[in-house]
């Protein structure tokens, strides 16, 4: 399969904010896993260090409320973590671009498995309706019961 695609990410405005590419490594009705390198400069995160060149395994849902990040390094490829962002479900809007429009609430799960929501506050200052603040919501404890579950969330 591994042929190249556009991530668009956009705001709770449907803005773009951040677009790059990856490679498409399976193609699902219902989600697209993709591979993509870390492209900004060497970042402290979470007690650990994103690199640039990292390597990202990505998930993303055509009917969920969120994404998933492994995160690899770029030396030895060791896990580092999970990033998950809860978002509308991913769009396809053309063959070679897919978007989806983050909705600030995140998760980071470390290897041995504990968990950190993230960005509460910056989810509470979105304008969203109540129906998808509920949405959203209840992507946090769905993710948040897949990790508790399995180390392979979203398969």
């Amino acid at each position: 399969m591994n042929h190249s695609i556009t991530v668009i990410k956009r705001n709770a405005a449907g803005r773009e904010v951040w677009h790059y590419s990856g490679d498409i490594l399976d193609q699902q009705v219902d989600k697209i896993v993709l591979e993509a390198r870390f492209r900004s400069p060497d970042l402290p995160f979470m007690g650990t260090v994103l690199k640039e060149g990292d390597r990202f395994i990505e998930t993303y849902f055509l009917d969920r409320w969120y994404n998933i990040f492994e995160i690899h390094d770029r030396e030895d490829d060791h896990l580092k973590g999970w990033y998950c962002n809860v978002t509308r479900p991913a769009i396809l809007e053309s063959e070679g671009r897919l978007s989806y429009e983050d909705l600030a609430l995140d998760l980071w799960v470390d290897p041995d498995g504990t968990q950190t929501v993230l960005d509460e506050d910056e989810f509470a200052d979105l304008p969203l309706d109540a129906q998808t603040r509920a949405r959203a919501r209840s992507a946090m404890e769905e993710l948040q019961e897949q990790f508790r579950i399995s180390q392979k969330p979203g398969q």
